[in-house]
């Protein structure tokens, strides 16, 4: 049985400014962002198209510009909506207090969705083109979150067999080991998922088709992973025995098939290279 190591959650304090390690996991996700977007720019089609479908380093700066709006916006709103809609209804000025934590992923996907829209239409790109370049990009950045959560010691899982060599106590949540599914999500969601999605990205695809890849990927990985999360206290598990991560991928996983499907019946114009 493992001890968390309660790592102080401030990394750096200068006088009254205090830099957290969260805020640089979001700083190291944006940078791998920006590194990996140069490296998409060399891959099919990117690299060959032209004229106002032509993608270039500014690009990249401006699609994550965009991104991070969406995530910081996105984020917080879908927490509102999805976790506490009632308190929030009640103290709607908290829902500005992001300090005080409260970050939804799905809710971040629908601002990242958002601002993909705003850059396909503001530079006369197809959003389905504009998703394909996106989504091998991101799944580092979720890794770089889940290291953030670890290390401030949130979002344990549930209790694990005492047996269990990597069961882990963590400050707050009892004395008693349990699945350190921040980890479990680091190697699924972030690692593994970006591993796939690469190598699926690299070869001739049908437009979207790398797009929905990560849907149909992030929401199997987070549904497998919400079996050793410990759930909301606020909500436990809802309907079916699921908790309200399982309920909110679904929908990712359904949709990410059918898209998938349509977008292998189009002709071949729609192929990326």
């Amino acid at each position: 049985m493992l001890i968390h190591p309660q790592i102080n959650p401030i990394a750096l304090q200068l006088g009254p400014v205090a830099v957290h390690w969260y805020g640089l996991t979001y700083l190291a996700a944006f940078g791998l962002f920006m590194w990996l977007g140069r490296l998409r720019l060399r891959h099919q089609p990117f690299a060959t198209l032209s004229g106002a479908q032509a993608w270039s380093q500014r690009d990249v700066e401006d699609i994550l510009f965009m991104g991070v709006m969406g995530v910081v916006l996105g984020g917080r709103l879908g927490y509102c909506l999805f976790y506490k809609p009632l308190y929030y209804a009640a103290h709607p000025l908290e829902v500005f207090a992001v300090w005080q934590g409260g970050m939804s992923f799905h809710g971040g996907m629908l601002g990242v969705v958002v601002a993909m829209l705003w850059f396909a239409h503001s530079r006369g790109k197809p959003l389905l083109q504009v998703a394909d370049f996106v989504a091998p990009c991101v799944p580092t950045g979720l890794a770089a979150g889940r290291v953030g959560n670890f290390i401030n010691g949130e979002l344990w899982g549930r209790l694990a067999s005492p047996d269990l060599p990597w069961g882990m106590v963590f400050r707050g949540a009892g004395d008693l080991p349990r699945h350190p599914s921040q980890i479990y999500q680091f190697l699924l969601e972030g690692l593994l998922l970006f591993v796939l999605l690469w190598l699926y990205a690299r070869k001739p695809r049908a437009r979207g088709q790398v797009a929905v890849a990560f849907l149909m990927g992030y929401g199997v990985f987070r549904f497998t992973a919400e079996f050793f999360r410990e759930p909301d206290a606020h909500l436990g598990l809802l309907g079916f025995g699921m908790s309200m991560g399982q309920w909110l991928s679904l929908p990712m996983v359904v949709f990410g098939a059918g898209l998938w499907l349509w977008a292998r019946a189009q002709p071949q114009t729609y192929k990326l290279n």
